[in-house]
């Protein structure tokens, strides 16, 4: 990976706002109703120009927007996961949506997951979260969600072997020298329904080895590989009752011992890692602090970890590098422009935020990025102009550093 050895590299988290024609083709494609030459035509163009407008927003290190994984709606907070059904074997949708799923309580020393319509955070503000009006929203309600009905396997290896093709294509047009994938996590890719497995523990090392498949796919083909896995932060938020710090990390462990079991002999400066806390707009009052989460996610076998601290509920917590050891092959890319607002950041903003990490960890140890993937969350106006200023930011802080 790039690091920011002459001046701040900058990059994103993933998801960029897809054009209105694609959105209507995966749409149309969803349906079973698009001539599949002219889709894989109109993805492989937006695929090149989104790369081409972030490389011209000043970012260094592009992704592919994530252009491949299905967004049939402008407001989608889904697509960086539900990719993966169509590319796993034995799933079946059986007509329930996540917030339709069983509540579950835990207990001292049972630490489980509730369902999504149990998570403190929507209690706690229920009539904010039934308000329509309100801005608060985790996005449309899904009632296709899959179960695990037999043996899993990755059969995604023609999907993602166009998507590496479009990105390929893509970052050679625009002379970029380096880009990023993204691939969802084992913790996150079991949080669907299991009626095959015998414990959580056994679905999510069955995820991580089906998922190896598509994280050797990305890195075989020169790409770096960005394991996308919320799950392990942001699942406190559906344990109800609220667990203690200790009882979530030894909840979390196995699904990150999970993630290096998939990760296994991969080299670790090809991968980074995400971490965030949910991309929903909500208060999330009730996250779990950085502090309390961050030496089990460098116990992951990744080169670099990407993260929220440009929100305001998570902003504070870059201190906690004063205390955290960053092992020193190691980097961090802190989000210092966020998916949360659509207010815009000033580059003078931006820049100071650079500031404070450099100061703890490095200036070859940080690369800028954003809190989350943009795409789905802010209007695509307002994303390009949080990409820009987050160019400008890095520009201002790297003549102040270097």
């Amino acid at each position: 990976m790039k690091n920011s050895s002459d001046r701040i590299q900058t990059s994103h988290a993933g998801s960029l706002p897809r054009p209105d024609d694609l959105i209507e083709a995966n749409a149309k494609r969803e349906a079973g109703t698009v001539d599949e030459a002219a889709f894989q035509k109109k993805l492989t163009e937006s695929v090149a120009d989104v790369v081409r407008r972030q490389v011209a927003a000043g970012i260094t290190v592009p992704g592919d927007g994530e252009y491949g994984k299905s967004m049939g709606h402008k407001i989608n907070y889904r697509a960086w996961w539900s990719y993966s059904f169509s590319r796993l074997a034995n799933l079946k949708v059986k007509g329930l949506g996540l917030y339709d799923m069983p509540a579950h309580r835990s207990s001292p020393g049972n630490t489980v997951l509730s369902s999504f319509a149990d998570r403190r955070d929507r209690q706690r503000f229920a009539t904010a979260y039934n308000d329509p009006e309100s801005g608060v929203s985790t996005g449309p309600r899904a009632h296709d969600w899959p179960f695990c009905v037999g043996p899993l396997s990755y059969i995604g290896h023609k999907q993602i072997a166009a998507d590496i093709a479009n990105f390929k294509a893509a970052l050679a047009a625009s002379g970029a020298s380096e880009g990023f994938m993204t691939s969802i996590g084992p913790a996150s890719c079991a949080r669907i329904g299991n009626e095959h497995y015998k414990s959580d523990d056994e679905f999510v090392f069955a995820c991580a080895d089906a998922m190896r498949e598509e994280y050797k796919a990305i890195i075989e083909a020169g790409l770096v590989l960005q394991i996308d896995d919320p799950a392990i932060a942001e699942n406190f938020d559906q344990i109800n009752p609220e667990p203690t710090a200790e009882d979530y990390r030894k909840f979390t462990m196995p699904k990150i011992e999970a993630l290096n079991h998939a990760l296994r002999g991969l080299p670790q400066d090809r991968i980074r890692f995400h971490l965030c806390w949910g991309s929903w707009h909500g208060p999330h009052t009730t996250d779990i602090p950085m502090r309390e989460i961050v030496e089990p996610m460098l116990k992951i076998n990744a080169g670099a970890y990407s993260f929220e601290a440009g929100n305001v509920r998570h902003e504070h917590e870059w201190a906690v590098w004063k205390d955290a050891k960053l092992p020193d092959d190691k980097l961090i890319l802190p989000g210092v422009v966020s998916h949360a607002t659509n207010v815009v950041e000033h580059p003078e903003l931006v820049a100071e935020r650079i500031g404070r990490f450099t100061k703890l960890v490095g200036c070859e140890r940080v690369i800028a990025s954003t809190d989350c993937g943009l795409g789905g969350r802010v209007h695509r106006d307002i994303a390009w102009a949080k990409l820009e200023t987050l160019a400008q930011g890095a520009a201002i802080a790297s003549k102040q550093l270097f």
